[in-house]
């Protein structure tokens, strides 16, 4: 055999092993939910953790209703972020509750919290608030709808704890400016706007700086509201709703 041709079957036999190797180191194909839904733990982190920049939450062991409501709320316009709208627009009311039940059911621990950086009167001010509100503003105690641990009710409550500082604030922001809604009656809006900036930083100073507890998935329960005190309706809630009414 000539040079020439030894060394082009030699290449040959190299780009082979190389087709070879990138076909057997591939994932293989499933058709899985968790393989769909990859595309959401690009963001997400993997397996729906949280991403690693405070912005993109958990989604593993969130209650399924409660991912469900936000699933809709994006696609029906009731909370904005482009990326997501048009993910979820062209799907259907059923692929958006496997997608929910998906990551709730996924039960993975959660990393320790950041050491608290905020004074110690602001984290007192947001123990406070999350453990028995402002009766003055008409603000509830977060443990009133979240649950005595603050791992959410199921199925529409979600937890509380092993959300970064600024998610939370980002989010009570978005309820006090609009810009994020639920289902009518918003009870979420309604109490967010009781508060002022301190208290948003306050309590999400101090939520942010909490260790989930273990077992750290939602209780099966609602709490029993305090003496005098009612169930806020939230639309995106049913069980809340039922419970009683506040105006």
């Amino acid at each position: 055999m000539i040079p020439a041709m030894r060394t082009l079957r030699a290449s040959g036999l190299l780009a082979l092993a190389a087709v070879v190797g990138v076909a057997l180191a591939a994932p293989r194909f499933e058709d899985s939910m968790a393989q769909r839904l990859l595309a959401c733990t690009a963001c997400h982190g993997e397996q729906g953790r949280a991403g690693p920049d405070g912005y993109y939450p958990r989604l593993a062991g969130k209650p399924a209703g409660y991912l469900y409501h936000q699933l809709l709320n994006f696609r029906d316009g009731r909370r904005h972020y482009g990326l997501m709208t048009g993910m979820v627009d062209p799907l259907s009311d059923a692929y958006l509750m496997d997608i929910a039940r998906h990551f709730a059911a996924l039960e993975l621990p959660y990393p320790a919290p950041p050491p608290a950086s905020a004074p110690p009167a602001l984290l007192h001010r947001g123990a406070v608030l999350a453990r028995q509100g402002d009766a003055a503003r008409g603000v509830p105690a977060c443990i009133q709808c979240h649950g005595v641990r603050l791992t959410g009710v199921a199925p529409d409550i979600p937890g509380l704890l092993g959300l970064p500082r600024d998610y939370l604030n980002a989010q009570l922001g978005a309820w006090q400016t609009g810009e994020r809604r639920a289902h009518a009656p918003d009870c979420m809006a309604q109490i967010a706007r009781r508060m002022d900036a301190a208290d948003v930083s306050a309590v999400a100073a101090w939520l942010a700086a909490q260790p989930v507890p273990v077992p750290s998935g939602p209780t099966a329960t609602m709490p029993a509201p305090p003496p005098g005190a009612t169930r806020w309706r939230c639309g995106s809630a049913p069980a809340v709703q039922a419970a009683g009414e506040r105006p």
